[in-house]
């Protein structure tokens, strides 16, 4: 069963989202439908995530101490340098 969703989007994105779904074919509603779909926990859950054989090729390629690793102060740090230039 179909229901009406009303959104807000800027009218440039939703310009170029129109003119990308028409192009492959599909509607602007299919499209977004699909992409919700994709993010249901659902679908996550039921497909198995996929890696790129460059990724594979890293896998284990650093080891890092998890007794030594704050990643909330990385992340923090990591902001800080981003914003603070």
């Amino acid at each position: 069963m179909s229901t009406k969703l009303t959104l807000t989007i800027d009218k440039a994105v939703i310009e170029d989202a129109k003119q990308y779904a028409k192009s492959q074919g599909r509607s602007l509603s299919k499209l977004i439908e699909e992409y919700l779909k994709s993010l249901s926990s659902k679908d996550l859950q039921s497909k198995e995530l996929e890696l790129s054989p460059i990724t594979k090729s890293l896998f284990g390629a650093v080891k890092v101490n998890k007794e030594d690793l704050d990643y909330k102060k990385m992340l923090e740090d990591e902001i800080l340098k981003k914003h603070l230039k």
